[in-house]
């Protein structure tokens, strides 16, 4: 958090943060602990999923490692609700974030905005062949091979991309005004049902709701194991309270 402060700093009071894929949920509360101390916060935020990633990334990682997008924004908007700072941090999603509908679900879920790559990709001809890493990208996207980028037309690829997000721009604001909303921003957890089983539905503020605000500094009820998790992160170390102390070799 120092570091984020000298950047800040460095930069004339330019926004700083970082992106994240959750993996353990009390490694972040060590973040955001750290934070509090000396009161510095970033000024963003955007969490990624497990299904996010880019061609290049190893495969396990890609299909095992990390929480999806919604059980980590969900985490992480909660946080810093029950932190207390989440007002201060503007909260990005990504992974996989596709059509409208998708960017409505990351706002409910607590997200200001959303940040899409794949859809792109495929607009301008990724066809994702996981070769990002090898300069051999078969369509011209992700090489510094002349041959190959002759396969990417700028004057058509940029036609295909600006048709691509005014029309999902179109659709979110056709489903904002069939919730009788004004804004996405005003999206909410309740907004939508969630499928359990063939014959039971749940609404969002079931699946995913939204705590309370100080809820983790005023030690006040655990909801879903929160406050538990709190209470064994530290602002100094991600080593956990219960791990015992292990001596260098």
């Amino acid at each position: 958090c120092h570091f984020l402060g000298l950047l800040r700093d460095r930069s004339g009071g330019k926004p700083v943060g970082f992106k994240l894929c959750i993996g353990h949920r009390r490694e972040f509360m060590c973040i955001v602990k750290a934070m509090l101390e000396p009161g510095i916060v970033p000024d963003f935020i955007v969490v990624d999923g497990k299904e996010g990633g880019t061609g290049a990334a190893p495969v396990e990682f890609a299909n095992h490692i990390g929480m999806p997008m919604v059980e980590g924004l969900t985490f992480v908007h909660n946080t810093l609700r029950g932190a207390g700072i989440r007002d201060q941090v503007k909260l990005g999603a990504a992974g996989k974030l596709i059509s409208a509908f998708d960017i409505a679900r990351a706002l409910a879920l607590g997200a200001d905005a959303a940040n899409s790559a794949r859809c792109y990709m495929s607009a301008i001809g990724c066809i994702q062949a996981q070769a990002c890493h090898t300069n051999h990208c078969p369509v011209g996207v992700a090489t510094q091979d002349p041959l190959r980028q002759r396969a990417l037309d700028v004057g058509d690829k940029s036609v295909r991309v600006a048709n691509f997000h005014r029309n999902t721009m179109k659709a979110l604001g056709e489903m904002t005004g069939a919730a009788g909303l004004e804004h996405p921003s005003r999206f909410l957890p309740r907004h939508f049902l969630l499928r359990q089983r063939d014959d039971s539905m749940v609404t969002g503020d079931d699946a995913y709701p939204y705590l309370p605000e100080g809820f983790l500094i005023h030690a006040e009820e655990d909801h879903h194991g929160y406050l538990s998790r709190w209470a064994r992160a530290r602002a100094e170390s991600f080593d956990p309270l219960d791990r015992p102390h292990q001596p260098h070799a």
